[in-house]
C-alpha cells in the first residue's frame, strides 16, 4: 500500500455518509473515495460523480471483488453491519463499520475471529475517540485536576417520528439504544479506562415502530457511577459531566462537536467559582480517516478496537436485559 492515497469503497448511500464520512475521506490527506455502491445503482452513479469517484457498481458483492479497492466503509443498515464487516474482510478489505457493528456483544466474538483470520482491520466508526476533547478529558481525569471522580452524567435525544426512517424499524436494528445509547458509555470508557459493572435501567418502546424510544440506565464502575438517558423522541440535546470531589467537567459538544454546538471542555473548580475552557477546531470524522489508515498501514496504536466495541454493547446488552428485553 506504501504512502499511495488509501482507495475507499462505499457500500451504501447512506446520510451519514453523504454528510459526513465521505465528505471527510475526500478532505483527508490519506484516502480517496475510489468507489460507491448501492442497491440503486442510478444513486450509486449519483455519489460517485459527486465525490470524484472512479467507479459505482449497483451490488455490495461487486464492490467487494474489485482488486483496485483497499478498505470499505460500511453505513449500511444497522441489522447488517456484522454480516457485511465479515464478509468484507473475507475478501481482503479494511473495514470501518459505522456504529453499532452489532446489536448483541455475542455477535462480535465472530467479527474478532474474521479479523484475526484474515489480517485485515475491522473497527467500529466511533469518531469521537479520535476527538482531541476527548483525549483532553481523559488527561484532566488522570491528573487529578477534578480530584477523586465520583459521577459521570449524560443524555443524548433527538425528535424522530418518520416511520420509514431506519431508526424507526426494529427489523433494521432501530432504536434509541443502538443509534446513541452507545455514545454516552464509550465516552466514559475513553475518559476514565474503567471497566463497567453492574447495570441497571428502564427501557420505553414505541407503540407505533416497536422500537425503544427512550432509556435511562445507571452503569457502577469502581469509584463511581455513570447516569444517562437517552431518546428518540425528546427535544435535541446532547451533554456529558464528570463530577469529581476537587471539580468537575462540562463537555459542551460531546459527540456532534460542530454539528451541534462549539467543541468546548469546561473544566470548573470545587467551588465553581473558577473555569478553564479548552476549544477545538477539528472535523472528528477526518481525524477518524486519517487513523484508520495509519492503522492498515501497521500502526494500530489509535485506531478504535474491537475488543472495546464489545465491551460498549455488552453493556446495552445489560440495559435491555434491566429495562424488559428488546
Amino acid at each position: 500500500m506504501g504512502d499511495a492515497l488509501f482507495r475507499w469503497g462505499i457500500l451504501s448511500t447512506s446520510k451519514i455518509g453523504r454528510e459526513q464520512v465521505l465528505p471527510a475521506i475526500a478532505r483527508s490527506a490519506s484516502g480517496v473515495v475510489h468507489a460507491i455502491a448501492s442497491r440503486d445503482p442510478a444513486r450509486a452513479q449519483a455519489e460517485a460523480a459527486r465525490f470524484g469517484a472512479l467507479k459505482s457498481y449497483g451490488d455490495y458483492d461487486a464492490l467487494l471483488a474489485d482488486p483496485e479497492i483497499d478498505g470499505v466503509y460500511l453505513p449500511i443498515p444497522t441489522a447488517h453491519h456484522a454480516e457485511w464487516s465479515i464478509r468484507a474482510a473475507q475478501a481482503g478489505k479494511h473495514v470501518l463499520c459505522e456504529k453499532p457493528i452489532a446489536l448483541k456483544a455475542a455477535e462480535i466474538d465472530p467479527i474478532i475471529a474474521a479479523r484475526d483470520s484474515t489480517g485485515c482491520l475491522i473497527s467500529e466508526a466511533f469518531m469521537v475517540a479520535y476527538h482531541p476533547q476527548w483525549h483532553k478529558v481523559r488527561d484532566l481525569i488522570a491528573e487529578g485536576a477534578i480530584g477523586r471522580l465520583r459521577h459521570v452524567t449524560g443524555g443524548f435525544s433527538y425528535h424522530l417520528t418518520d416511520p420509514g426512517n431506519m431508526r424507526n424499524k426494529p427489523d433494521l436494528g432501530g432504536g434509541a439504544l443502538p443509534d446513541i445509547g452507545v455514545y454516552p458509555v464509550v465516552s466514559t470508557l475513553l475518559a476514565t479506562g474503567a471497566e463497567a459493572g453492574e447495570v441497571t435501567g428502564q427501557v420505553e418502546f414505541s407503540p407505533e415502530f416497536g422500537t425503544d424510544i427512550y432509556a435511562r440506565a445507571n452503569v457502577a464502575f469502581d469509584g463511581f457511577n455513570l447516569s444517562f438517558y437517552v431518546s428518540s423522541q425528546m427535544a435535541l440535546h446532547q451533554s456529558m459531566r464528570f463530577m469529581g470531589d476537587a471539580g468537575w467537567i462540562d463537555v459542551r459538544a460531546p459527540f456532534n462537536a460542530v454539528n451541534y454546538d462549539y467543541a468546548e471542555v469546561v473544566l470548573h473548580d470545587q467551588k465553581n467559582a473558577t473555569q478553564t475552557v479548552y476549544r477545538f477546531d477539528v472535523n472528528q470524522y477526518e481525524l477518524q480517516a486519517d487513523a484508520f489508515v495509519a492503522a492498515c498501514r501497521g500502526d494500530r496504536s489509535n485506531v478504535f478496537p474491537l475488543e472495546m466495541s464489545k465491551k460498549v454493547q455488552q453493556v446495552i446488552d445489560g440495559i435491555y436485559a434491566a429495562g424488559g428485553g428488546r
